[in-house]
């Protein structure tokens, strides 16, 4: 962490390090965690199930079943939509790895397309570009928390029997058309990780559509063994179990599920706060010609989960990294998301995607920069990122 600059080194007046991120803890989360130390109960159980029971009244959908991380809930969802070796899988390539990662550990390709030059989702103008008679799945990303256009994508994978697996980890609670996002597809798969929206700590939940795929992932998450194994040590339970497939670890415990129970009736609030911090960034932003502020797009709400600030490379004689470099002499925290996975060595050496595939990918990565953006960021914290960005503006404007 940066050390703090003194009054003299910053004429915007922020003194102290702003970090781009800090959790939303409260006092009952911390006390459900405590409860459950306290219980003797510590891996998946009870506390799991209420999670569980409570997020898929939330979204209005039948079931959800609580994991370990957001990436196993991926894995999961293509491999009960039977995706297997010599498959394919678009992919945005403008996402983190494990959007891609989870194909490979099935035999499949990832596939590579290109996003909107504004929005950085998945089109269906670009799925269509790089399908072939070997796609199984499409993988659409909901970036930053801003839904895809979803009904074009879910009509041509309709018309080509293709599986929609909603990569939700930015995207809770978001709505597209008023529908619920990591519902419109066959399956949705969230994220819980310490950054994000709603946090466990690490843990991701899974939601699939259809009855017998979503009872195949529940015995899947666990090693493959029968259905309710995990009473086995309970007066409800027994010593028998069988192994009905071949499996993985991917539970969740009733300790991180005792802080999701509480993060998620906290949920409306959190989105609340962040569409208010948002808004004071746009309002303060809006009219700085050398930069874009993201906006919401009609028909939808915005989860908020970044704030991605474009740059205007044509407005400033500094490039992005030097902008970020800019603002962390002022003690503003940033991130960027997301370095396009065709540019990364191992997308590049295994699967032969080269610099220059995904013009507007790569135009976004070189542009953006993810402003600070939580609920526990104070208004005065949001003003001073924003007077850090006018300064930089002022200092290098072309």
């Amino acid at each position: 962490m940066p050390e703090a600059m003194t009054k003299e080194d910053a004429p915007y007046g922020r003194k102290e390090w702003l970090p781009f991120h800090l959790p939303s803890i409260g006092e009952d989360e911390i006390a459900e965690v405590v409860d459950t130390l306290r219980s003797g109960w510590l891996t998946t159980g009870v506390k799991t199930q209420r999670f569980e029971a409570a997020f898929a009244r939330r979204l209005g959908v039948a079931e959800a079943l609580a994991l370990c991380s957001g990436t196993a809930a991926l894995h999961l969802a293509l491999r009960v939509c039977d995706v297997g070796p010599g498959d394919e899988v678009v992919v945005p390539t403008y996402t983190f790895t494990a959007t891609a990662e989870v194909v490979t550990y099935l035999g499949a390709r990832p596939v590579l397309a290109d996003v909107d030059p504004v929005t950085c989702n998945l089109t269906a103008e670009a799925l269509e570009q790089v399908l072939s008679p070997r796609t199984r799945a499409v993988m659409p990303v909901h970036i930053a928390g801003g839904p895809c256009e979803m009904d074009p994508i879910l009509e041509l994978a309709r018309t080509r029997d293709l599986r929609v697996v909603e990569d939700v980890a930015h995207a809770l609670p978001a709505r597209y058309r008023g529908r619920e996002v990591g519902t419109l597809g066959d399956a949705g798969a969230f994220s819980f990780y310490a950054t994000k929206n709603l946090t466990t700590g690490e843990g991701g939940m899974l939601v699939v559509q259809d009855p017998g795929r979503a009872e195949r992932a529940r015995i899947l998450a666990l090693h493959g063994i029968s259905k309710d194994a995990w009473k086995r040590y309970t007066a409800a339970g027994s010593w028998y179990y069988e192994v009905l497939d071949s499996g993985y670890k991917y539970n969740l415990t009733d300790i991180a599920s005792s802080i999701g129970i509480h993060q998620l009736r906290r949920l409306d609030d959190f989105r609340a706060r962040r569409q208010a911090l948002a808004a004071r960034y746009r309002a303060g932003l809006k009219d700085l010609d050398a930069v874009v502020v993201p906006e919401e797009a009609p028909g939808t709400e915005h989860a908020w989960h970044l704030f991605l600030l474009r740059l205007r490379p044509e407005m400033l004689r500094i490039g992005r990294d030097a902008f970020i470099e800019e603002l962390r002499a002022r003690n503003i925290g940033t991130s960027v998301h997301f370095i396009p996975l065709h540019l990364h060595p191992y997308y590049r050496d295994v699967w032969g995607y080269r610099a220059g595939a995904f013009p507007a990918a790569e135009a976004a990565y070189e542009r953006t920069v993810s402003l600070p953006l939580y609920p526990a960021l104070g208004e005065r914290d949001v003003d001073d990122v924003i007077a850090a960005v006018h300064d930089v503006v002022r200092c290098h404007r072309r």
